[in-house]
């Protein structure tokens, strides 16, 4: 039963009321620009750089983007691409995933097709998107878009694959969600051309992308990833360089803080996230958003921040531990917190 409220409220984030839902968790509805930084000097350090800027980007609409990964995060990434009009070429090792994911795509863009909220239709997104087992079969993409699973290891390897097909004027974008963009960034043959491009689950609903330069990364990549953001109709925000970055730095410990809660009895899940949806205004709940995002991936934030942090606050709960080795990830597998068999 409380999947189909899920359903529902997945269902509430595609219209234009619910825009931004998890720029409404980190900012409890108070508008940005109303906030005053503390330290000016230092947010000046890491202010985003003009829009107008990347003259490039806005005539990249047409461009072909490659991207890494056909899992949720990838899937929807393309999608976005796809919807503003780029040529979409998707890659995964694991090409059994892909059908998976054309349904996903399917299904995503007759839901905001029926609302209206696509400059194309449903069919002229699609005819721009194809699927590759082979990664060499991306070759001549103008823009790279990193979407492996959030494992350093798994990373490595797709960035070794890539680095054997990039030339010098293409662009890499990485949507980890935790990792240095710096050490990733050396994997490749020009790290100046590569960025922090983080997109947020769901990708083509979200309209959040944090942007992190790394040491390597030039005024010009940033300028163009800036200016790109806006050309999917996204909003970019600048964060350092920093484990877990600006989102996930505050929402994957608050999600892991509502699983302690669950573990030691305070509440049932369904009171806890009716308790933050009620008490502090989030459009869902931070054990469905859980699921949402995927369990093995909160348990991999988690892990990241505290290594990279050296702080055990960090430390994942036990009962999320125990669901990522029992294969209990949220809603891609039907069973997490919630069943959406």
């Amino acid at each position: 039963m409380y999947a189909k409220c899920i359903c529902k409220v997945e269902a509430e984030l595609a219209s234009s009321a619910m825009v931004d839902p998890l720029l409404q968790i980190i900012y409890l509805g108070i508008d940005m620009e109303k906030r005053t930084p503390a330290d000016s000097a230092t947010a000046s350090k890491i202010a985003p750089a003009s829009p107008s800027a990347g003259s490039e980007a806005e005539n990249a609409r047409g461009a072909t983007t490659g991207v890494i990964g056909a899992g949720q995060m990838g899937s929807g990434i393309g999608q976005v691409f796809a919807s503003a009009g780029f040529m979409v070429k998707i890659h995964d090792i694991s090409g059994n995933i892909f059908e998976n994911s054309r349904n996903k795509i399917s299904d995503s863009l007759k839901k905001l097709e029926s609302k209206n909220l696509l400059d194309m239709s449903a069919a002229q997104i699609q005819s721009l998107i194809s699927y590759h087992a082979d990664i060499n079969e991306l070759v001549g993409s103008d823009i790279f878009i990193e979407s492996a699973f959030e494992d350093f290891s798994i990373k490595k390897d797709v960035f070794r694959k890539l680095s054997k097909i990039l030339t010098s004027t293409s662009y890499v974008g990485t949507n980890t969600s935790s990792y240095s963009i710096t050490a990733l960034s050396k994997m490749v043959p020009w790290p100046e051309k590569l960025i922090g491009f983080h997109f947020m689950n769901p990708p083509p609903i979200i309209s959040l992308i944090e942007i992190i330069r790394g040491l390597y990364t030039s005024d010009a990549t940033h300028s163009f990833f800036l200016k790109l953001a806006h050309t999917l109709k996204k909003t970019p925000i600048v964060s350092r360089n920093s484990p877990g970055f600006v989102l996930n730095r505050i929402l994957i410990p608050m999600i892991n803080e509502a699983i302690y809660a669950l573990y030691e009895g305070i509440s049932t899940a369904e009171q806890i996230d009716e308790a933050l949806k009620l008490g502090a205004n989030h459009p869902i709940g931070p054990l469905a958003l859980a699921d949402l995002i995927g369990l093995d991936t909160v348990h991999a934030i988690m892990q990241t921040l505290r290594k990279e942090l050296g702080d055990e606050k960090y430390q994942p709960c036990p009962l999320l531990e125990n669901y990522v080795l029992r294969g209990r990830l949220g809603k891609k597998t039907k069973k997490g917190f919630y069943d959406y068999s």
